[in-house]
């Protein structure tokens, strides 16, 4: 989320760049939208804060807060107590919330309930679905708590925000459900696409013109995603799903595939004086590492990938799913068929005749079963050091490849610098001195590779990054 600055003798709080010009002596600024919320502040009608994202990647404290923000955002107080929260970050409930209060102003509990405000309000301006139908997509218990929820936060009914709504907001699709994915700062999404193309997993994703679509799996339901550039430089999403309950996490997981809750002004600022990394970010701001819907789907391609080239690893993974994935009816047009096998499926496979090597299959499967069991945790609960430690537990699986799943499940210092290409591109230099090299971008060094990467010609758009 971004800071925002409230107004004391107005009672609203206004993001940066909004028009209105208060006294200095009246403003109080406010490390996140929800903690203006929370001191007593309705959101401005003219800046509409609620717009702007809220970004899961907040780097403005301690790791363990930068992480709770996250799970906080991706739902796990909707079902969960910030007891239990606490427990899967190793503290006490008492103990997060002094955190969230020291270093945001708010409370898990109300970051919670904020991110459900704003999704509703940009529902209600966006889309024709019923107050009902957005409460529960905007992951609340029921309509009354939607309606206190807005009045606490706008000051008004669902229904009264929605006869608010610019003409300009609705979006209208001739299928699915069209919503903005609003981010902050540029995307290179070519670049991106490009990436998405070169390693689409067959039957599972697919590009076509400047459309990228998935599979997914909502409830043990078959569903859709589309993401594309909307005429305004926005990027849009398409969801063709089988219901809307819960409908903010899934736009949340949607988000992380082209990172857009990455800030790009701090690590640009940090990189950009680097000799080597610097001219790069110049070159194409908009860069950013590349994320993932499913961490253990990525988990499983990279094993796959390690040491093949990527057309080699694409045939194998396509035969996995076409083996061991759920078929899907009626999606061959846009190049679907099938959604990717769960951890369970893969945990108990007979991998053999699908052309994998005996070590590679032993590694899928110990890879599924300690993912099924939580010996390896992909919801960024746990440090990067412990990520790549229990990854790389796995027999016949290495730091290169524990760093590039870290990279892609959005661990901003992953950095799988033994990879050969990513070494040429050093000016030749190999081993330590290429670690000792990318030490110096330190915190960033996931989007210093990712520049790394796209510069390189012989890896262009990514084309031979597993090579490990």
């Amino acid at each position: 989320m971004e800071a925002c600055a409230a107004v004391t003798t107005t009672g609203i709080y206004c993001r940066a760049g909004c028009s209105a010009q208060p006294r200095v002596e009246n403003v109080r600024r406010y490390a996140l939208p929800a903690a203006a919320e929370a001191a007593g502040y309705r959101a401005c009608l003219r800046c509409r804060p609620y717009r702007s994202p809220q970004l899961a990647a907040w780097a403005g404290g301690p790791d363990l807060v930068c992480r709770a923000v996250g799970l906080v955002l991706d739902g796990a107080l909707d079902t969960g107590t910030e007891a239990e929260l606490g427990a899967r970050l190793g503290v006490s409930a008492r103990h997060l919330r002094r955190l969230f209060v020291e270093h945001l102003g708010v409370t898990p509990g109300g970051l919670a309930r904020s991110a459900r405000a704003h999704f509703a309000r940009r529902l209600l301006d966006d889309t024709d679905l019923t107050v009902l139908e957005i409460a529960f997509a905007a992951g609340f218990g029921s309509l009354r708590q939607l309606n206190r929820a807005c009045k606490d936060v706008f000051r008004m009914s669902p229904r009264e925000l929605r006869a608010r709504r610019r003409v300009t907001d609705r979006l209208a699709a001739d299928g699915g459900l069209l919503l903005r994915l609003p981010f902050k700062g540029p995307l290179d999404w070519p670049s991106m696409l490009g990436y998405f193309s070169a390693r689409a997993i067959l039957g599972v994703e697919h590009t076509a013109g400047d459309v990228y679509r998935r599979t997914i799996v909502i409830d043990g339901d078959p569903g859709v995603l589309e993401l594309f550039p909307g005429q305004t430089g926005e990027l849009l999403l398409r969801a063709h799903l089988p219901h809307w309950r819960e409908l903010i996490h899934v736009v949340q997981r949607a988000r992380r595939i082209p990172s857009l809750d990455l800030d790009l002004d701090e690590p640009a600022s940090h990189l950009g004086d680097d000799a080597i990394i610097g001219p790069l970010i110049r070159a194409r701001p908009g860069v950013r590492a590349p994320g993932t819907w499913d961490a253990f789907e990525t988990g499983v391609r990279a094993i796959i990938g390690q040491q093949i080239t990527v057309a080699a690893a694409n045939t194998v993974t396509g035969r996995l799913v076409g083996r061991f994935g759920t078929p899907i009816a009626g999606l061959a047009q846009l190049g679907l068929t099938h959604t990717f096998p769960s951890p369970e499926v893969l945990a108990q496979a007979d991998l053999s005749r699908i052309g994998l090597t005996q070590g590679r299959r032993t590694a899928i499967r110990a890879f599924a079963q300690a993912v099924h069991a939580e010996a390896i945790r992909l919801d960024r609960s746990v440090s990067l050091d412990e990520l790549i430690d229990s990854v790389t537990a796995i027999e016949g699986v290495g730091p290169w490849t524990a760093h590039y799943l870290a990279l892609r499940l959005g661990e901003r210092d992953a950095c799988p610098i033994s990879n050969h290409g990513l070494q040429r591109t050093l000016s030749g230099q190999v081993g330590e001195i290429a670690a000792a090299i990318s030490e110096r971008w330190r915190p960033w060094r996931a989007l210093a590779v990712t520049h790394l990467w796209l510069d390189d010609p012989r890896q262009r758009l990514f084309a031979r990054m597993d090579a490990a």
